[in-house]
């Protein structure tokens, strides 16, 4: 990397320049990401998908629907308001009034529902306009999923604003106690924004070709602005120590080699982990995939290129403005620190593992789901509004699936109308269907015969076709089935399973929370083998070990489960003040892809400085003790920095969201402390020179 690292210095004030370029534009650009976000990408391409494609089409089944709820209205002021809402809304394709609908009606509730049948139809636009035209009556409000999607998509730019509100000033704070100086502290700071601005630009630019969610809007700020400024944190530290004995050109190719190295190594473990959540495919997944391998590669960009030439242009003008004097690493407490974990390696392993295993405990009660309408914070309408409605009329106790049944010589035959009534009769006699629609049912006929019959009567033949229209088109058969189970119950999602075939399809709840399920299950170790297979490989070629990366990857999982036994007992018990509830499905599928990366920027911070001082003298024991004293420090401020603007997001109101902040902060605090601090070390002295062990090398001849 030397050429790279002349390049760098020799052209600092025109790469500075190039990046204010950037980051002017891309500031421009960026502020229209939130626009672009539409649902929270809990989207899969299976038989849900393409059902509801084809009911939409064929049966009228609405694309989206809106509730208009109505609380302590009468009857003329409801008719007069959906009177004015049909008028000024003209993408309305049907309005189902409780006037005309019992069932949607009760003494103090009643709700509407708006049908739009424009399945790529931007709803935004359309629920703004909704609640313009009733914002003066508190009576009225509105739920349902686009309402709730939008209401997320604000919720969760408040969640950023929140977050970083919290997060970046105690950032500074732990800055300034690792370098003592005010440039020192902001310049971190001001790489990741710029890795961010940049980021977001680019993903406005996809965003045109790909359906994001709108939880990148935290993702990538949270992620992006904890890995530039660990990135920054290291390159930073090092500078400053090579400054010491070298020119401050010197320093910072120094730096780029070193530091720079370990750089890029930890940010192709992230980005193995962030890849391998793409072989998922639920949208979430592949929207976090992508924004994130594209913030991380970006923060290696600014890191790299943007960061050395800033100190390249300010020299020692990065110790100006010193509040704290920071002793030099070699004769701080680290050391003695240090020393004191390598004689007694033994006791601390066998410490830790006995604390680890007691965090992982809960794991065993661990409820996964989809998030429902508690995701979004109460303080929003559509969830009070929904909450009232399930109150009231029990909408959650029951799920709605819609089955499409083909069959190539149509459904008019005496043949076919007996197979309609017989699979109607298998349905019903289901322990968990509570009603089912068909041609027989919705025309009171009971039998093949009576309908053939009752066809041939003049005066009933009109309504009887009409009844057929709605269940039958051509070689299609539709039939509406009412679950007596939650949509997003276990039995729900069997159902769907064991009914499910070529031959008879499935959308709705049931059909939908199976396929996130299934999907998620079917590839989860294939995408788990991905990161532990390709990190292995990518440790074992920076180090030249086999040990080292079998520890690294052993560490890794027991610092994660033991991170999701405390999420079990934090959101799951109902501790710290929360309720207790269920954990995101998303959420250890995140924190695992992202943890895991994340947790290889400490264990190669560490072992490469480890391994620097060991090919000096192949001295093991020394070599720990002096690459744990060099690195402890920074270790333990990236690691702070990244729980702070990660823990900052348990503030916010968004579950997955705070679900996922206080996840990867749990992680990264057991892997910065017990795992990196005490158990690492402690296997590189009870290792000892077995740590540098590669079959087949020269040195092992």
């Amino acid at each position: 990397m030397t050429r790279y690292a002349q390049f760098i210095t020799k052209h600092a004030k025109i790469i500075i320049a190039l990046w204010l370029i950037i980051i002017v534009i891309g500031s421009f650009f960026a502020l229209k990401l939130p626009s672009q976000l539409q649902g929270d990408g809990f989207e899969v391409d299976g038989q849900h998908a393409a059902v509801m494609k084809e009911v939409n089409k064929n049966f009228d089944v609405p694309a989206h629907s809106i509730l208009v709820v109505f609380e302590n209205k009468s009857d003329d002021a409801i008719k007069k308001t959906l009177q004015s809402i049909k008028k000024n809304i003209t993408e309305i394709d049907t309005i189902q009034s409780p006037i005309e609908l019992p069932q949607q009606h009760s003494k103090k509730l009643s709700y509407a529902v708006l049908n739009f049948n424009d399945t790529d139809e931007d709803l935004n636009p359309i629920v703004d306009n909704l609640r313009a035209l009733t914002k003066k009556d508190p009576s009225v409000s509105y739920t349902g999923q686009p309402v709730i999607s939008k209401d997320m998509n604000v919720a969760s730019q408040s969640d950023l604003v929140q977050a970083e509100m919290i997060g970046l000033p105690i950032a500074i704070i732990v800055l300034l106690l690792a370098f003592g100086t005010v440039v020192a502290a902001i310049l971190p700071i001001l790489i990741g924004v710029a890795t961010i601005i940049t980021t977001f630009f680019i993903m406005v630019l996809i965003g045109d070709y790909v359906s994001l969610s709108i939880y990148v809007l935290n993702i990538i700020p949270m992620l992006g602005l904890a890995l530039s400024i660990d990135f920054s944190l290291l390159f930073i530290n090092r500078y400053r120590e090579e400054r010491l004995t070298n020119s401050i050109e010197n320093a910072i190719h120094i730096a780029i080699k070193t530091a720079g190295k370990s750089i890029i190594f930890s940010a192709v473990c992230v980005m193995i982990g962030l890849g391998a959540m793409s072989v998922i495919g639920v949208e979430l997944f592949q929207n976090i995939a992508l924004g994130g391998s594209i913030v991380v590669f970006i923060a290696v960009l600014t890191g790299l290129t943007l960061s050395p030439a800033v100190l390249m242009v300010l020299g020692d003008g990065l110790n100006k403005w010193t509040i704290i004097r920071v002793k030099p690493t070699a004769t701080s407490r680290w050391h003695a620190f240090a020393t004191a974990v390598m004689k007694r390696p033994v006791l601390i392993v066998i410490t830790a593992l006995i604390i680890l295993g007691a965090m992982m405990i809960p794991i065993k009660d661990i409820k996964l789901t989809i998030p429902q309408i508690d995701a979004l914070p109460k303080s929003f309408d559509a969830r009070s509004a929904y909450e009232k409605l399930d109150q009231e009329f029990d909408l959650g106790k029951t799920s709605s699936v819609y089955a499409l049944v083909e069959r190539p010589d149509g459904w008019h035959s005496t043949a076919a109308l007996k197979e309609i009534s017989k699979l109607q009769k298998k349905l019903q006699d289901d322990s968990l269907v509570k009603d089912v629609a068909t041609i027989f049912t919705a025309s009171d006929i009971d039998s093949v015969a009576d309908w053939q019959q009752a066809m041939t009567v003049p005066q009933l033949k009109p309504a009887l076709t009409k009844t057929q229209d709605a269940f039958i088109k051509d070689e299609q058969l539709f039939i509406p089935i009412t679950l007596n189970v939650e949509g997003d119950s276990s039995a729900a999602q069997q159902w769907a399973r064991d009914w499910s075939s070529d031959d008879f399809q499935l959308a709705g709840a049931p059909k939908f929370n199976q396929e996130i399920f299934d999907e998620i299950s079917d590839n989860i170790v294939l995408a788990l083998t991905i990161i532990i297979l390709s990190t292995f490989i990518i440790l074992m070629i920076a180090f030249k070990s086999i040990v080292i990366p079998i520890k690294a990857i052993l560490m890794n999982i027991l610092g994660l489960s033991a991170a999701f036994g405390l999420l079990v007992y934090i959101f799951q018990y109902g501790h710290f003040g929360l309720e207790a509830g269920t954990i995101v499905l998303i959420i250890p599928v995140i924190t695992f892809c992202l943890v895991f990366g994340l947790s290889m920027d400490y264990e190669v911070f560490l072992i490469s400085r480890i391994q620097e001082e060991y090919l000096k003298e192949h001295n093991n024991t020394k070599a720990t003790i002096d690459g744990l004293t060099q690195t402890s420090k920074i270790i333990t401020s990236a690691a702070l920095i990244m729980i702070v603007l990660t823990g900052s997001f348990a503030f916010t109101d968004v579950l997955p969201v705070k679900q996922i902040g206080v996840g990867i902060a749990i992680a990264i605090a057991i892997d910065a402390t017990i795992i990196r601090l005490l158990l690492v070390p402690s296997l590189m002295k009870l290792f000892g020179d077995w740590n540098w062990w590669l079959p087949f090398s020269k040195k092992n001849k």
